[in-house]
């Protein structure tokens, strides 16, 4: 099960990321999205859990938890939205 990580410090690393859902069962990835350009952290990331249970424990538990000083949104990865090619 994959989950989106959001509001997270623009110093945390994955290896970061990966520590901090460690806690909660095997994670199969942890990966914070970077800016192409820049390289500097979006404040955002996803982590991954083999399974589903230990991804629902890290929800419950980590959902609204301050982690280097800002309060992380975690929930289900969604599947992004189709583009639409550009028109209105």
């Amino acid at each position: 099960m994959k989950l989106y990580v959001g509001n997270l410090s623009y110093q945390m690393t994955d290896a970061d990321l990966e520590a901090a859902f460690a806690a909660f069962g095997a994670v199969s990835s942890a990966k914070i999205i970077t800016d192409r350009e820049t390289n500097r952290s979006k404040g955002f990331g996803f982590v991954e859990f083999e399974d589903r249970a230990e991804a629902e424990a890290a929800i419950e538990s980590l959902n609204g938890k301050e982690v280097s000083g800002r309060a992380l949104v975690v929930n289900e990865a969604r599947p992004p939205k189709p583009r639409t090619g550009g028109r209105y």
